[in-house]
């Protein structure tokens, strides 16, 4: 039986680890968290609609229902035939390494003073007690925004922003206490939200000043202090809390790695997510370079898609012409079921053939809450899954 290495427990690495399972592998997934966390759905818990524990899945759980090994360890440094891990050392009987760790988040001076959604699950919760107890006082500012990055654009995280922006928005308006806050969003390019298409971007500024939201884009970023953000210009947000979502760059083990990488350290992989020049390498998701049109993005769907793509080019290899292979580029597109709380939402989509926005005044809330519900048990195998939901 042929063995599979995965690294990475997040969205693209346990689909992978799932599906080769299933196809006959033996499989062996590493993460430095013992469990999965569900990071489209963390917008909730800063506004107190959402539990940690609703959005985190036992890994050990999904390696018995999906019969593949878990081992809880950290990886220290990969290279093109070795994979060197904290506890467990050296890995290297393997016959394919499928490297789905994510990526690193883009440095900012002062960046410990921001609350983020994107990086450690611990933040959101951090930031849920900062509203609670702005709240409690009775008044308040506070700072949302993401940033981008220059040498790899595809390594940026708006919709969680946004998402964030507006549930925060809704949860002090029933409150009542909306207008003794005040909400600044920020960000450092001119049209944040582009790559949503110009009818989502329409709606996203639409909706920012209907809420009475400030709106501060096209200043880069020059720190974040204690009390606020100072922008290249020298004007000051100031904000009691920031919830800022740093662009992702590549992962810091894989910028010291000898895998063919891009100037952002993201790894070189060609249309079947094989990694260029080594024949049994594979990389999905955030750690692989995304080669596309300019919006193309780094996003959970994607890292998805590209490890069924992955999964079924590793077990077709013998088997089918090269260029029979599947591509993920098919899959390309930017699709978000942006939810603004109770109010409703908007689902957003964009390829290369066609793009729209569909607007669901207070129904979109709960459709995203039933696609949240439809993740967690198709991940657990409880029911089968429905298409285009995930």
């Amino acid at each position: 039986m042929k063995k599979a290495l995965v690294l990475g427990g997040g969205i693209g690495g346990v689909e992978a680890a799932s599906l080769l399972s299933k196809s006959g592998f033996r499989v062996e997934l590493v993460s430095n968290r013992d469990y999965f966390y569900i990071y489209p759905l963390s917008i909730w818990i800063p506004v107190d609609r959402i539990k940690p524990k609703e959005i985190k899945l036992d890994i050990k759980h999904l390696a018995h229902t999906h019969d593949y090994t878990f081992i809880k360890d950290e990886v220290l440094s990969i290279s093109k035939n070795k994979v060197i891990l904290k506890e467990n050392g050296e890995k290297v009987d393997w016959d394919y390494l499928v490297i789905a760790m994510g990526g690193s988040k883009m440095s900012h001076k002062g960046l410990e003073n921001t609350y983020s959604l994107c990086g450690n699950p611990d933040d959101a919760l951090k930031l849920r007690d900062k509203i609670k107890e702005l709240v409690s006082r009775g008044h308040g500012k506070i700072a949302v925004g993401f940033g981008g990055n220059p040498v790899d654009p595809s390594g940026i995280r708006g919709g969680p922003a946004f998402e964030f922006l507006f549930n925060l928005h809704d949860y002090l308006n029933r409150l009542g206490i909306r207008d003794k806050f005040e909400i600044t969003f920020f960000a450092p390019m001119k049209k944040p939200g582009v790559r949503l298409g110009e009818k989502a971007l329409q709606m996203i500024d639409q909706m920012i000043a209907a809420f009475h939201i400030k709106k501060i884009t096209g200043k880069k970023i020059d720190e974040f202090v204690k009390d606020g953000v100072i922008l290249e210009d020298g004007e000051k947000i100031e904000a009691d809390a920031v919830m800022f979502i740093p662009a992702v760059d590549g992962h810091s083990v894989i910028k010291k790695s000898d895998l063919p990488k891009n100037d952002a350290g993201f790894i070189i992989i060609d249309d079947t997510t094989q990694v260029e020049g080594l024949e049994n390498i594979y990389a999905i998701g955030d750690a692989a370079e995304i080669v596309g049109p300019d919006w193309r993005a780094k996003q959970g769907h994607l890292a998805e898609a590209m490890a069924r793509v992955c999964v079924h080019n590793i077990t077709h290899k013998k088997r089918i012409k090269v260029e029979s292979q599947k591509s993920y580029k098919k899959h390309l597109s930017v699709m978000c079921l942006m939810d603004m709380g109770k109010i409703g939402g908007g689902l957003v989509y964009k390829c290369e053939k066609q793009a729209f926005l569909l607007q669901m005044p207070t129904i979109g809330h709960y459709l995203k809450r039933l696609w949240g519900i439809h993740f967690k048990l198709v991940k657990l195998k409880k029911i089968p899954k429905v298409p285009y939901l995930n």
